[in-house]
């Protein structure tokens, strides 16, 4: 746990594993430090976008793919490199499924209104799906590691986020890429931002694009996206509703 950019906000990691336990932790994880907190008197948010001029708070997620242990219980080999550091075919077309996929599950690792708030330029959180080594302004960045610890870091979900629904919206996006043998775009070397946004402004945006995309729907299962798209519907429908500070401010005695 180290102290990052914005006004008291923290950065926390977790060490690397199973995707469901992960999952778990970041959940209580999440649950411990807002009831400590109010414990204390004090308010722990893990909202995307909490202070308007203030860094935005993310959820990064390290992905990594390794054969089955052994018998004798090593761990298996990283089948995101080739035995001689190149990287793999499958991590190529793993990054190219996250490409082609993402931008259309938003919804499943930036839910909330409040979510595409944090995704501007240059407020140290992605715009799209650009893929870069050692490059933060990406939304998929390959960290500078050893052949074994080769992964993928997707910059995209936010601290708002369903852990279990990031990493599986991830997992699938990744599969599909290798599935259908899907290549990456070239590398990024410069700054993403430069590049056209390709990621939703908006939850209705978000969720329109997430309705079309039959492949991943395919992969849900029909009931929970049934299920999930009538909750953000009634989000929606709620939030349509409030009128803003903002509003007020702009147009109370100005129309």
């Amino acid at each position: 746990m180290i102290h990052e950019a914005g006004a008291a906000q923290l950065e926390v990691n977790f060490i690397h594993g199973d995707p469901v336990g992960l999952a778990d932790q970041v959940l209580v994880f999440k649950r411990i430090v807002r009831q400590v907190a109010l414990d204390h008197g004090v308010y722990a948010t893990f909202m995307a976008k909490p202070m308007e001029h203030q860094p935005g708070s993310a959820m990064h997620l390290h992905i990594s793919m390794v054969e089955h242990d052994g018998p004798d219980g090593a761990g298996g080999a990283n089948l995101f490199s080739e035995p001689r550091g190149e990287d793999s075919l499958l991590f190529q077309r793993f990054i190219g499924g996250l490409q082609t996929y993402l931008p259309h599950v938003a919804p499943l690792f930036a839910p909330n209104v409040n979510s595409f708030r944090r995704m501007r330029p240059s407020h140290s959180a992605p715009i799209n799906v650009q893929w870069g080594r050692d490059n933060r302004s990406c939304g998929l960045r390959v960290p500078i590691s050893s052949l074994e610890n080769r992964r993928i870091e997707n910059r995209l979900p936010g601290a708002d986020a369903n852990p279990y629904l990031a990493m599986a919206a991830a997992l699938i996006c990744g599969y599909l890429g290798m599935e259908e043998a899907i290549a990456p775009s070239a590398p990024e070397s410069g700054n993403a931002y430069h590049h056209a946004r390709t990621l939703p402004k908006t939850l209705e945006e978000a969720m329109e694009r997430f309705s079309a995309c039959a492949a991943v729907r395919a992969m849900l299962g029909e009931p929970f996206f049934r299920a999930f798209a009538a909750i953000k519907e009634a989000e929606l429908e709620a939030y349509g509703g409030v009128i803003s500070s903002w509003e007020r401010d702009h147009l109370l005695l100005k129309v």
